[in-house]
């Protein structure tokens, strides 16, 4: 099975991470009647961007590899789990939960239908009338 070429552009095609805004706007925001002048808040924009790309170049260039192997051997981890185990031990559960079924059905038809027929003939004679 070949990979699907790598999208350079939109990394994150599936959205799975649209909640991480990161953007200087999506965290620091100042509200009306209290705002900094406007070099500080410039400033600040352009500290923010750089240090938050720098720390995640860093970051991404000594943890990225080592993180994606992992990831992919849990992965393969789970996958295999999924296979071999728990797929057949559901397959297995169900099996086992059609013949209680069968039996536990036939235990409430045997001795839980004739009563609960005996009330349906007790209260089917009970009329309620409005005065």
């Amino acid at each position: 099975m070949d990979p699907a070429p790598l999208d350079m552009f939109n990394r994150d095609p599936s959205s799975i991470n649209a909640h991480v805004q990161v953007g200087f706007e999506d965290v620091i925001a100042e509200p009306d009647g209290v705002h900094s002048p406007q070099c500080v808040w410039k400033l600040a924009n352009k500290c923010f961007t750089c240090s938050r790309d720098i720390a995640y170049t860093l970051l991404a260039l000594c943890y990225g590899v080592p993180y994606a192997f992992f990831w992919g051997c849990e992965f393969a981890y789970l996958s295999f789990l999924h296979i071999w185990v728990i797929t057949p031990c559901i397959s297995m559960y169900m099996i086992w939960l059609k013949s209680i079924k069968i039996i536990y059905g036939a235990c409430v038809r045997t001795c839980c239908d004739p009563c609960f027929e005996a009330c349906g003939r007790c209260f089917s004679d009970i009329r309620v009338t409005n005065a």
